[in-house]
């Protein structure tokens, strides 16, 4: 397919990669990919706390509330490295309202969904669109701000995403007690309505078709496939059925043939030989370890404090902004710390400080006090996010050649992702939790007892590797550009292609929240 034909990001006055901040353009373009990224990360956070609702309106099963949940974090991680490819081809911002459009229509169906099933089926819609947008929102500041510029911009882009990322629990549930869950997908129509036309009037186009000379469209597929059916297979396990033994040995036959399709092609989605480092493979080892717990914790949590505790969902989403608050306000002096002592201690500590906070939540019961059940538990839990989830980046950035980094940072967000949608399919499996536990408080508080001891020994391993396998970066590596990070569901994205400085100590450091949603 011809490149866009559409004006170079060069050729218009005023454009192009000599943006600045300050400049009208560049207002446009933050604007732009501010809106664009904040719909996909809203989602990701606000959907948990509407769960209930949802299931009670549409007369659903527990099982239907994990796949609204894992439809989208599965073709969101599944399609997110793609995403990032197709739109190097094919014009970024081409594929970034691409994106935009498409989520807003998935967000519709999911709005007007009659039936669980369509619920779900759009909520995968959605998953699409975010991993188009995403990508692209971050590459489309990359490509068009002056080198001096880059990094603030970054910082900007990804400090509203994670205020975004704070008030996101809190309207969901103002959504859910007020108009209802629907309106949780509907709002981001109006989003799109504005972001679109701001982006095709006001963004330069750009492309780099010398990135990406074709598209491992079989390797992403075979990728979200084995993923879909290992899923599925947990997620109907209770039944024990031939069909879920099945799924679950065709779920690892495709994984295999997705690891020997990445082998043979020339330019393939995941090119195997980054894990030559042992670096970059422990961290993401470590990676998949906290994600999946805070996937699973975050995911029961919601339900938690709405089932069990008796919160209204605008009080259980309030009750959970702490954690996200410590993260923007202190994951930037983390960073600066872990500069300092490396990154093995706070690898170490910070999930042990998570899995502390996972096993004080077990004080949460029927009528449980906010001030002394659930802060302490989420301060604490808040706590450790803050201690490793900034070193976790900059480790991940600094075990690969520079030229890599923004494909390495692509690469732990998605296993990030893969991590959480795996935990909230087994999650409930392994504590025990039927069907229609989250009707029964008593059953669901049983099963959340088994689970957050489970949580907190998945995080004890990811220490134990941490202090094992990770040592301190080389000199001169490449540091990140996002200097704090209010998402709890996938750390930052990192720009694919930077070609600016890194930032200096403590630049963006108010605003430099990666959105990795």
């Amino acid at each position: 397919m011809a490149a866009p034909s559409q004006k170079s990001a060069q050729e218009t006055p005023g454009a192009g990669p000599d943006v600045r901040i300050s400049s009208t353009t560049g207002k446009w373009i933050l604007l732009t990919t501010v809106l664009g990224s904040s719909m996909a990360l809203l989602d990701s956070t606000v959907v948990n706390v509407a769960l209930p609702r949802i299931g009670r309106d549409l007369d659903a099963g527990l099982t239907t509330l994990q796949w609204t949940v894992n439809a989208y974090m599965l073709t969101l991680a599944g399609l997110i490295l793609l995403g990032g490819s197709l739109g190097d081809r094919f014009g970024r911002r081409r594929i970034f309202v691409v994106g935009v459009v498409w989520f807003a229509v998935a967000s519709l169906l999911c709005g007007l969904a009659p039936t669980d099933t369509v619920l779900v089926a759009a909520r995968a819609l959605q998953g699409v669109g975010g991993a188009l947008l995403t990508p692209g929102s971050l590459a489309l500041i990359q490509a068009s701000f002056h080198p001096d510029d880059r990094a603030r911009a970054v910082g900007l882009w990804s400090g509203f995403g994670g205020v975004g990322a704070a008030v996101g629990p809190f309207l969901g549930g103002w959504l859910v007690d007020g108009p209802g869950w629907r309106w949780v997908f509907l709002l981001n129509v109006p989003v799109a309505l504005v972001c679109a036309p701001i982006a095709l009037r006001h963004v330069p186009e750009s492309s780099d078709e010398r990135a990406h000379k074709g598209f491992d469209v079989l390797g992403a597929a075979l990728g979200a496939l084995s993923l879909a059916l290992v899923t599925y297979a947990l997620i109907e396990a209770r039944g024990g059925s031939v069909v879920v033994a099945v799924t679950a040995v065709a779920g690892v036959a495709a994984g295999v043939a997705f690891v020997f399709v990445e082998r043979r092609r020339s330019d393939p989605m995941l090119p195997l030989d980054i894990f030559a480092s042992r670096q970059f493979t422990a961290v993401n080892l470590v990676t998949l370890c906290v994600y999946a717990a805070f996937g699973g914790f975050f995911f029961l949590t919601a339900l938690q404090l709405q089932v069990v505790a008796g919160y209204s969902p605008l009080q259980a989403g309030t009750a959970l902004l702490p954690t996200t608050v410590l993260m923007l306000l202190f994951s930037a002096r983390s960073g600066e710390l872990a500069q300092h002592i490396g990154p093995r201690i706070p690898l170490t500590v910070g999930p042990l400080l998570c899995a502390a906070g996972m096993l004080l939540m077990l004080r949460v019961g029927p009528d449980a006090s906010y001030a002394v059940d659930v802060l302490p538990a989420l301060l604490v839990m808040g706590a450790g996010m803050v201690t490793l989830v900034a070193p976790l980046t900059a480790t991940v950035l600094a075990s690969v050649d520079t030229g890599r980094a923004g494909l390495a940072s692509g690469i732990n967000n998605a296993a990030a992702r893969a991590a959480g949608l795996l935990a909230v399919a087994a999650l409930p499996l392994l504590a025990g939790m039927g069907p229609e536990a989250y009707r029964e408080a008593d059953a669901f508080n049983a099963a959340f007892r088994r689970a957050m001891p489970l949580c907190a020994g998945v995080l004890v391993v990811g220490a134990v590797l941490a202090f094992v396998t990770v040592r301190r970066p080389a000199p001169g590596c490449r540091r990140p550009e996002c200097l704090t990070h209010g998402c709890v569901t996938a750390p930052p994205l990192e720009p694919r292609r930077a070609t600016a400085a890194p930032p200096a100590p403590g630049a963006s450091r108010a605003s430099g929240a990666g959105p990795g949603s």
